[in-house]
This record gives C-alpha cells, structure tokens and sequence, in this order.
C-alpha cells in the first residue's frame, strides 16, 4: 500500500466475554489498516478485561466496557458480581452509543456478534446507519454448529437484522475452507454481502531473538477453558519418561489463580515443562516453536498457518462447537493433526501424538495455499471506501 493520508476514523467492536480471540482479531486489523492507511484513525471498543495488556500502534486506541464473561454452560455474568448482569448491559449499551456519537466513525466494524452480547450494539447501528456510516460484520470462518447457530439467531431475528442494517459482511476465511453460515437460510439480501476475505496473517516482531533450544508451544488461548489441555499435556509427560522434547506451556490470563497454582507445583517436578502465565506476544512464540499443541481457537489457527507450524488440536466442544468444526476441517485438509479431549486423556496416547507432531511436516507440505491474504484484502476493501467520493463527509455503501 502507498498509504493514502486522507483522514477517516474506524470504530469496532469486539464483546469478549469468554476469552482474547475478538480483541486480538480485531487489533490485528486494525495495525494493518493504520500501517496501510496513514490518515487513519482506529477506536476498539472491548470487553476484554485485560485490553490494556496489549500494546497498540499508533492512532489505535480501545475503550474499556464493563466486562461479562460467559459460563461454559453459556450463561453470562457480571465480572464484578455485586452488579446484576442486566444493569452491566445498560452500562455497556450507553458507553457504547456514548462513543460512537462522540468519535463519528466513517466505518464501524462489529466482530462476530451481529447485534452485539444481548443485543447492546442495535441502537448504535441504527443510529450510525441513519447518520450515513458504513456497516461491517466481521464473522469467523466457523461461527458455531448450524443448529445451534440458527436457534441463538432466530430467537433475535438476526438474519432479518443483518440483511437490513448491514452494508458487508467480511468471513475471515477462504471459501474453500468453512462457510460460517452454512445449514442456516440465508437470504440473499445476506447472502451477496458476504466476502470471503481469507485468514488473517501474523508477524512477528523485527527484534525477535532465536530462542536458545527448540520447544514445543502449548498454549489455551484465554485460558478460562483450557484446564483439560494442560491437565493432560502434564499426565503425558508423567507417563511416558521417553518424551523429553522441553515444552513450554502458556497456561492463559483467565485461567482461575488456583488452578495456574496447581499447574504449577503439578509440573515442577519435570524439568522438561515450563509454564507462563501470559504472553502479550502470542505472535513471537509461535513462530519460535518447533511444534504447537493448542485448543484450536481463530487467532492461533491462524499463527499456525503464518509461521507454518505443525501442530497438532485438541479442540473444545463447551460451550460452542466452533473449534471442534475447524480442527476437523484442517484435519481433513491434511494442515493439522487433531485428537479429541478424551483420547488426550489417554496419557500414553497423547504422549505419542506428542511426538508425532514434533516430526511432523509443516501445513505448507499439504496445502498449495495457506489462504492468508485476509488482511490485504481488507486493506484493498477499505481503499475503495476510501477512494470514493471525497467530497462526502460520508463513504457510501458499497454495494
């Protein structure tokens, strides 16, 4: 990009109530569009507890919202328990409608939820929508099983709502791999919306030093549901005195304290396992790993196919089917070896995959293309609205 300076502002919003997979999405974007577009500015509105954990570029900002976290049995709940989760949804609704009348975005791009966790963003997107912004959903390539998808959105009417108040519909994904609404009726006031703009690439840092010795990753993403993975990678290291490969595991900053303390005493007795309990850096870990042993989340399928690691997935099926769909995808395609939770807790089973992974070939051996042009693609697409009549303080929809 030649990095246009006409100025625009760019709000998104990312509801994160159960892990880091929204914010880090949408920072991502949201670099590469600063990096591309010099003019721009970028406001993220999140949920996300620790989002001033993250470093951010210049011209990207966030705004904290009062935090929710989803329960495995999908139920949502206020952070500070003290406040009833209704009254935490008013207060989220406004700072939200807040921000946008005060920062007039050019473009708001919501992440996932189409109206927002329980319908908070509606109001904002009408009241952008009248006042002539330019409205972008950005979905996952796997969204969740199709009939569990298609209950949760017939109950809000969200498939009417998108067709009426959204003017695109970004998939971060490549055709071929998912379609996140497959097995619901689409109609095509939704259906042409939709661009497949492919995954989104990773990079690691410039000043990023080889490690001293090899390691395999093993990371839970967020961590508040990633007990299972670390419980087992730790029985398998316990069983099998063969596997002797350091690994380095990143236990997650919303696995609950007592149970990182566990871990902990759990593994300190093998000197081949190491533990962390954050790194702000994901990226950087990745890319120095010989091998990862991950849930399967978005963010780190996608550092997978970046720095073409092999890997081997362990997805979770609480409270969404989402990982479980993409592991069995990338299975299929050959890019990923995956095991279910219970055979990972088959110790000696999963202490041989184990070892299998760190022999096996990278995802480029099985795949002409890794599809990872999401981010030029997004790129490309906000130029257009960029590029379009400058006269307007206004972008117009693209059709």
């Amino acid at each position: 990009m030649t990095g246009q300076s006409r100025k625009a502002r760019i709000l998104m919003y990312s509801h994160d109530t159960f892990g880091l997979g929204h914010l880090r999405r949408c920072r991502t974007i949201a670099h590469s569009l600063v990096e591309d577009y010099r003019g721009l500015q970028v406001l993220i509105i999140s949920g996300a507890t620790i989002a001033g954990a993250f470093d951010y570029r210049a011209r990207v900002d966030f705004v904290k919202i009062p935090s929710v976290i989803k329960l495995r049995n999908g139920e949502y709940t206020s952070m500070d328990q003290h406040i009833d989760v209704k009254a935490t949804i008013r207060m989220r609704q406004s700072i939200i409608l807040h921000t946008a009348e005060t920062f007039q975005p050019d473009i708001f791009i919501i992440d996932k939820e189409p109206l927002g966790l329980r319908g908070e963003v509606e109001e904002t997107l009408r009241f952008l929508k009248e006042r002539g912004t330019t409205l972008i959903l950005g979905l996952r390539e796997v969204m969740d099983a199709p009939h569990l998808l298609d209950a949760e959105w017939k109950r809000n009417d969200v498939m009417h709502k998108i067709g009426s108040l959204y003017d695109n519909i970004w998939v971060y994904g490549p055709p071929d791999f998912y379609d996140p609404l497959t097995g619901l009726d689409v109609p095509s006031s939704v259906r042409e919306k939709m661009s497949f703009v492919g995954f989104l690439q990773r990079k690691a840092s410039v000043e990023r030093e080889e490690p001293a010795e090899d390691y395999l990753l093993v990371t839970t993403g967020g961590g508040g549901d990633g007990a299972d993975l670390v419980r087992d990678v730790i029985a398998a290291y316990q069983a099998d005195s063969t596997l002797t490969h350091k690994a380095v595991i990143v236990l997650g900053p919303y696995m609950p304290a007592e149970q990182r303390q566990h871990f902990v005493e759990q593994a300190g007795n093998n000197p081949h396992l190491e533990m962390i309990e954050f790194d702000n850096r994901m990226e950087d870990r990745i890319a120095g790993a010989k091998a990862v042993v991950a849930m399967g989340g978005y963010n780190t399928y996608c550092e997978i196919l970046s720095f073409d690691k092999p890997a081997l997935v362990v997805p979770r099926t609480q409270p969404r089917l989402e990982q479980l769909i993409r592991a069995r995808r990338a299975s299929e395609l050959g890019l990923v070896s995956m095991l279910s939770g219970q055979e990972a807790s088959d110790s000696l089973r999963f202490a041989q995959a184990i070892k299998d992974v760190l022999k096996r070939d990278p995802p480029s051996a099985s795949a002409a293309g890794l599809h990872l042009e999401g981010l030029q693609t997004i790129s490309q697409i906000v130029g257009g609205y960029l590029s379009e009549d400058a006269r307007s303080p206004r972008f117009a929809a693209q059709g």
